[in-house]
This record gives C-alpha cells, sequence and structure tokens, in this order.
C-alpha cells in the first residue's frame, strides 16, 4: 500500500473519530425538553449541550424555566416530552439517587437535628458505604471546603456561608459526575455572595467536575461560567460564552437583560463593502458594523452599550462614529460617571464612564461630541 493511500484513508476516517470525541466530550446533552404544568408551558423544547468540565449558567428572570430545567436534570421532574442523557445515556426514567448528579439547594436544605459530618455522611449512610470509608470521604470533603474540624458542630451554629459550604461537601462527597447548583448564593448578604463566587471557582478548579449552576444575577453568571444559557418564558434565547453575550446579543431581551443599553429602533439605509454601515433613526443615524445578511431597508433595533458611548469635549474629531450631541445631565455615581445626551435628530443616549478622578465636568447645555467603536453596536432584528 502507498503511502499517499493511507494518508487519504486515514483523513477519510477523522470525521467519525472527531464526532465521537465531540459525543465523549458531552457530560449532558437535552434534546427537545418540554415541560407543562397544566396549561403553563414552563419549559418550551429546550435543547442544549453541556460539555465535561464546564461550569454552565442557566441565566434568566424568575419564572423562566431555569429551575425547572435543573430540577429535570436531577430527576426532581419529569419531562412533558423530550430526551435528557448524561454521560451519553438516556436518564428521564431513572430517579434522582440512580443519576450521578447531586444538587445544592438554594437555602442549602441541611438537616438541622443532625451535626456537620452526619450532613454530610447522609447520602454515603444510604448507599451503605463502610463506616471507615465514610469516615475518610466526609474529612475529605471539609478540607475541601475549607472548614476542618466543623464536624461534631451543630448547623445552628454556622454562618450563612458556612452553612452553603457544607451543602457543597454533601453534595460533593458522593462524587458527582455533574452538580446542580439551584441559585445557593442568592439568600447570602453581597460580600457573602462574592466570598462565595470565588469559594465556587475554586471548588470547580480543584475538582474539575461539571457544574450546572441557575442564577437571575448577570454578574454571577458571567465572573463564574464557561458559557451561559440565557432564557426566557420557557425558551433558551441564546447560549454562549460570557463575552459572547454580553458583547454580542442576539435578540432584544438579552441585550437588555445581560446589561444596560441605548436602544434605538431604525432602517438600515447604507453598508459599505467593508461592512460598515448607517442606520436611519428619526431625522437622524448612527454609525456601526452591520453584520451580515442584514441588507439596506431592513428594520433593525441599535442596542448600544452605555459604557460604550464615550462623550468628549465639542471639537474632538475621535473617528467615524463621532456625532455632535447636547449634554443634559452628569450623574456623579462613584465608581462611574453617568451622562446623559441628545444627539439632534435622534434622540437621548446614556454614557457611563468609569471614574479615574481626571475626567472633564460638563455643565448642561453644553455642546459635546459622543462616539463608539465600529463594533460596538448590536444591530438587532428581534
Amino acid at each position: 500500500m502507498s503511502q499517499t493511500t493511507t494518508e487519504t484513508r486515514a483523513s477519510a476516517a477523522t470525521p467519525g473519530r472527531e464526532l465521537a470525541d465531540a459525543k465523549a466530550d458531552i457530560a449532558v446533552s437535552i434534546r427537545g425538553i418540554t415541560k407543562r404544568f397544566g396549561t403553563t408551558v414552563a419549559l418550551d423544547a429546550a435543547s442544549l449541550d453541556i460539555r465535561k468540565g464546564e461550569f454552565f449558567s442557566l441565566l434568566g428572570p424568575s419564572g423562566c424555566g431555569k429551575t425547572t430545567l435543573l430540577r429535570i436534570i436531577g430527576g426532581f421532574e419529569s419531562p412533558t416530552d423530550g430526551d435528557l442523557m448524561i454521560g451519553g445515556r438516556s436518564v428521564v426514567d431513572d430517579m434522582p439517587h440512580q443519576r450521578r448528579t447531586n444538587m445544592v439547594f438554594q437555602h442549602g436544605a441541611l438537616f438541622p437535628h443532625l451535626t456537620v459530618a452526619e450532613n454530610i455522611a447522609f447520602g454515603l449512610e444510604m448507599k451503605k458505604v463502610p463506616v471507615d470509608a465514610i469516615r475518610s470521604k466526609v474529612r475529605d470533603a471539609l478540607a475541601l471546603v475549607r472548614l476542618p474540624g466543623y464536624g461534631d458542630r451543630r448547623i445552628d451554629q454556622l454562618s450563612g456561608g458556612q452553612r452553603q459550604r457544607i451543602a457543597m461537601a454533601r453534595a460533593l462527597v458522593n462524587d458527582p459526575e455533574v452538580l446542580l447548583l439551584d441559585e445557593p448564593l442568592s439568600a447570602l448578604d453581597l460580600q457573602l455572595r462574592l466570598q462565595m463566587q470565588d469559594e465556587l471557582q475554586r471548588l470547580h478548579r480543584a475538582i474539575g467536575g461539571t457544574f450546572i449552576f441557575v442564577t437571575h444575577d448577570q454578574g454571577e453568571a458571567i465572573s463564574l461560567s464557561n458559557r451561559i444559557a440565557v432564557m426566557s418564558e420557557g425558551k433558551i434565547l441564546q447560549i454562549g460564552t460570557p463575552r459572547d453575550v454580553y458583547e454580542h446579543p442576539t435578540t432584544r431581551f438579552v441585550a437588555q437583560f445581560m446589561g444596560h443599553s441605548n436602544f434605538l429602533e431604525g432602517t438600515i439605509e447604507q453598508i459599505d463593502a467593508d461592512g460598515v454601515g448607517r442606520v436611519k433613526i428619526k431625522e437622524g443615524s448612527l454609525v456601526g458594523r452591520i453584520p451580515a445578511p442584514l441588507t439596506v431597508g431592513r428594520a433593525v433595533t441599535v442596542a448600544l452599550r452605555h459604557e460604550k458611548v464615550e462623550v468628549a469635549p465639542n471639537g474632538a474629531t475621535p473617528g467615524r462614529t463621532a456625532t455632535k450631541a447636547t449634554l443634559l445631565e452628569e450623574t456623579y455615581m462613584g465608581a462611574t460617571i453617568r451622562r446623559r445626551v441628545n444627539i439632534p435628530g435622534v434622540g437621548e443616549l446614556i454614557s457611563d464612564t468609569a471614574n479615574t478622578g481626571s475626567q472633564p465636568q460638563y455643565q448642561s447645555g453644553s455642546e459635546v461630541v459622543v462616539h463608539w467603536s465600529l463594533d460596538s453596536p448590536s444591530i438587532l432584528t428581534e
């Protein structure tokens, strides 16, 4: 056999191997999951793949279906339609204890009449794990959550953050393939919540497992996640990295939910060869990059993040997007300076600028120039 033939056959076999590798890399596969409670559709044909070792967040407002989806993954709810695979095997008919998953609930759900060690050991005892092995695993779990020596304490002797750490230890001691976290930080105060975010990141790095995290807090999802699924009214609207979802929202809801944006309705009136175009808004227009396959004449919404809008003194010429405006209001907000401006023929925009202590102050009625990078506007069609 010639060398050329061997290389050709190896090349032809590669796609199959890649497909097998891709499937092997999937921890949880959700296929068309629908959940109805009477006439209410809590989940509407949700589909996504979560990779092994990923920190994946389900993000959305209350009632969007994120907790329902998490409970279906854990086996605490059954889907009305669709399939769910964990580790490549369908588990829709499996009970929670038959799945390699464990859940950390919003309020920890610890047993108040048991000690810390007894809480952590509970699942292992149900599995008839030998006593010596239980002691060792409990000791290791306490060390993992950085609470060694707490085994004999009562639950009412713990702070809120310590209780959540014990809840995580109880889940992790069972060595789950997938750890499910149902808003575990929402009941904590701000400073403790930030500390626990760091703790979650540390645990994820130490364990290397798959974490699925439910939250309504955009900041949590952005700072913790490898990828995010944004949900609304039972539907998954967008899946991507935190940077992709924040910088390139695909719908107005995602743009609005993921941060603070200016929204302006208009029509594409021009697209240059380099993809930079002009959107007509009222009697004026705004410049930005127009994504393919949008064409001239298409009605769109321009979403422009507050922090992407920069304000410069009148007379400055900072680039192709520069346009004259009138400053309506300037508000000191501590870490940021907020400015509200009016562009003639277009309308009002808000600009949020990091407070470095050296920015100029503008008086109401001042003539200024506003500008942004060509890639800053998100051009939305829904």
